[in-house]
């Protein structure tokens, strides 16, 4: 589903992804971890198209396409999701207005009839319900004095909505206290753990993995995977820290 070979990535000249390779079938989920400055994020902002992030080497597959030479409006149609750590506020559009439009773009691109107001709501109340959100809350602009929780679920109803084939989630644990923590891991659930969508996972703590069970662990560092296993790395990591789990045997 998604194939990544010797990529190699650099913003504002430096380095940070080192020729880093990783495959995910449909139907799993991979969960990425390791220290600050890893390149964590990085990967995140290249399969997403963020602007800034200039790829100098290695390819990107995508359900057989070339991801690296689409747009990120044309990566977003073609199924691909990037939830961000840092979720960004929008004055003055309302998350209704800003959802519909988006999902009917999508929809658009795939030569899809558009949601009428009424089918759009009746999904937006579906969707927001299963992330205990309130629908007043999407009525208000996007991000806008909400709360870093409300931020996140906020987010995870968008992913509801946009229902993509792939998700990129980074460090969507940023900023959850325990019961919303609990909340959108279930709703990654519901949403992703789906045999034909895969899910790339990249947090720090092993904590939303214990709602959302990875098929795969993997360490970044320095700019590649240098460890994989499976959801008792996590733990290990956890308990130990890096440098023991990255030690040589």
């Amino acid at each position: 589903m998604l194939k990544i070979e010797n990529l190699s990535a650099e913003i504002d000249g430096k380095q940070i992804l080192n020729g880093l390779s990783l495959e995910v079938n449909a139907g799993e989920i991979h969960a990425i971890m390791g220290p600050n400055g890893a390149g964590k994020s990085t990967l995140a902002y290249v399969l997403g198209g963020r602007p800034g992030y200039e790829v100098t080497g290695g390819s990107v597959q995508f359900d057989g396409k070339d991801l690296l030479d689409m747009d990120p409006h044309e990566r977003a149609a073609a199924g691909m999701f990037l939830g961000f750590q840092y979720p960004v506020e929008i004055p003055g559009v309302s998350n209704v207005q800003f959802l519909r439009e988006a999902l009917n773009s999508q929809r658009k691109a795939r030569e899809e009839e558009p949601l009428s107001g009424g089918e759009f709501l009746k999904l937006a109340k579906e969707k927001a319900a299963l992330l205990k959100l309130d629908m007043e809350m999407l009525k208000r602009n996007v991000n806008v004095g909400f709360s870093g929780g409300e931020k996140k679920r906020n987010e995870m109803v968008q992913m509801g909505i946009l229902d993509p084939a792939f998700a990129v989630l980074d460090e969507t644990d940023s900023g959850l206290d325990i019961d919303a923590l609990k909340v959108v891991g279930e709703g990654i659930n519901a949403i992703m753990r789906q045999p034909e969508k895969g899910v790339l996972l990249i947090t720090h703590y092993q904590r939303l993995l214990d709602y959302v069970q990875p098929d795969f662990v993997h360490i970044l560092a320095n700019g590649r995977i240098v460890k994989t296993g499976d959801a008792d790395l996590a733990r290990q990591l956890e308990a130990e820290g890096y440098d023991a789990v990255m030690e040589p045997a």
